[in-house]
């Protein structure tokens, strides 16, 4: 795409979305998805389902304009429950909990809210321009992609989930075969056959995220604090205290730049989403870090890089859903109901013809965004005095609008149920000093991996050799073993560093 092309499409979609219906659209959209972000347990799922009837009512510009409003809208929202209450909004909000809780604990929830809004704001911008401007490559490129693929950038996302946790890299890969276990719950996608339901109808559609999503870190944090885990202290916060220090500027800097590249890249392929893009971003925050250490306990810039590839891959999401009609999840799925409902088919040449439609949407995002930082910077203290709230009112609230939110994705009791059994564990897990945070990433990827193996052996005609055949799969493949190789030297280094340790104690301590 030349240069005139992009101005006469950033000008073609900057009309569309400044129309006065659009702009209305936009807000509602952006300041619903907020809303929704900040309570948890709701998610943007259920608030566009909620949503999805006035589609029927106004243009397909206009719905897709509000829609997107909420999805990215909520990651805004998302990150301000995981920092204050260490309760994500949204799943894809998780890997912000790590080090945007432990920021709050430390007094300053300001600068962590503060940067969350910057980071999303520039993640989210980048994302866009990036969109605009490579979505011919991007779309060669993961059309490129095959399940071989698929499957090898899989895995090296499930090892990188290894460097998120804290301590033991043996709890980690733990926590991911566990994730990867109930990922399997459910009716096999090939043969039908049901797996570990253990006779529950309710299981046939294999366990629900949210559910599993919220006990985890939800419900988990409400058992913590009845066992009276102390949240932190609660400080006034002033205008002075939400301006971040040039040491933090300094550190958040190349984070944000790092996560947004992330975010942009992984968002584009269908199947892998934000969330994913989060973890694997603060997975290489922190493997570039040169204080590492420092993550889990209030960096940063561990709060920085997870938020610009979240929003980034938020835009950069739209990708394979307009342009070739392949969703990457269920919110996208509902942004493709909304363009066949309106007799619109998703595909290459919906840019060709319906221009105004897809660069109007384009546009609008950056429209959003910038209404979200103006909504957000003001209301950042107003985030913060909610830690001025004692937690026996606040945590009964939170709990309420937990199973709220759990129960009305599928409309299940039984979904409740799931997430307070899974409060327990990740209660009991956090006691053993395993980090939830590699499990939910285990779960997410585990059905989605099987499936593409499945299809790459088929492709292969059973020679598992396939994904060393393929290009770009070898070269995943071989950036993962390079990750495990690390990963064991790591740990022997950090194993024979704390034998050193001991048997220099052993030596100081006086013999009796």
């Amino acid at each position: 795409m030349g240069y005139e092309d992009f101005l006469a499409n950033a000008a073609l979609g900057l009309e569309t979305a400044l129309l006065p219906a659009n702009l209305l659209y936009c807000f509602i959209g952006v300041f619903v998805g907020m809303i929704i972000g900040v309570i948890p347990g709701v998610g943007p799922l259920a608030a566009m389902s909620i949503l999805f009837p006035i589609t029927f009512y106004v243009s397909p510009t206009a719905a897709l304009i509000m829609l997107a409003g909420i999805y990215y809208g909520s990651s805004y929202g998302g990150s301000i429950t995981s920092i204050l209450l260490n309760v994500p909004g949204t799943p894809t909000s998780a890997v912000t909990c790590l080090d945007g809780n432990p920021m709050a604990r430390k007094g300053r929830a300001g600068v962590a809210l503060i940067t969350t809004t910057i980071a999303s704001f520039v993640g989210g911008s980048v994302g866009i321009a990036l969109m605009m401007m490579f979505s011919p490559l991007i779309v060669a490129l993961a059309q490129m992609f095959s399940s071989a693929e698929y499957f090898s950038l899989m895995v090296l996302g499930l090892l990188a989930a290894t460097i998120i946790s804290d301590g033991s890299q043996v709890k980690a890969l733990a926590m991911v075969a566990m994730g990867l276990l109930f990922g399997t719950v459910g009716l096999d996608l090939n043969t039908g056959i049901p797996r570990y339901t253990f006779g529950l109808i309710e299981l046939s559609d294999g366990i629900s995220l949210i559910a599993l999503a919220m006990g985890i870190f939800g419900f988990s944090e409400m058992i913590s604090s009845l066992r009276g885990v102390k949240t932190g202290e609660v400080r006034r916060v002033t205008l002075k205290s939400l301006i971040p220090a040039r040491d933090d500027v300094r550190r958040w800097r190349m984070a944000m730049a790092r996560g947004a590249a992330v975010g942009s890249f992984f968002g584009a392929l269908p199947g892998v989403g934000p969330g994913v893009a989060a973890f694997l971003a603060y997975a290489l925050e922190k493997r570039v870090s040169r204080n590492p250490e420092r993550f889990g306990h209030g960096a940063v810039e561990g709060v920085a890089s997870p938020e610009a590839a979240n929003n980034a891959a938020d835009q950069t999401a739209f990708i394979p859903t307009m342009t070739l009609g392949i969703p990457g999840s269920a919110t996208m799925a509902l942004v493709l109901g909304v363009l066949i409902m309106h007799g619109i088919t998703p595909g290459p040449r919906l840019l060709t013809e319906h221009p105004d439609l897809f660069w109007g949407l384009v546009m609008s995002f950056w429209v959003g965004n910038l209404m979200l930082l103006l909504l957000n910077v003001p209301l950042v203290g107003v985030w913060v005095r909610l830690l001025q709230i004692p937690y026996k009112w606040l945590y009964p609230a939170v709990v309420m609008f937990i199973c709220i939110g759990v129960y009305s994705v599928n409309n299940s009791a039984f979904d409740v149920i799931l997430a307070l059994l899974f409060g327990a564990l990740g209660y009991g897990l956090r006691v053993l000093g395993f980090s939830p945070a590699p499990l939910l990433l285990g779960f997410v990827l585990g059905p989605l991996m099987e499936e593409h193996f499945v299809r790459a052996m088929v492709l292969g005609h059973g020679n598992v050799l396939i994904f060393l055949e393929r290009p770009i799969s070898a070269v995943v493949i071989g950036i993962s073993a390079v990750l495990i190789i690390w990963g064991a030297y790591s740990t022997i280094r950090q194993f024979r560093r704390n034998a050193r340790v001991l048997e220099q104690q052993q030596q100081q301590q006086p013999s009796i």
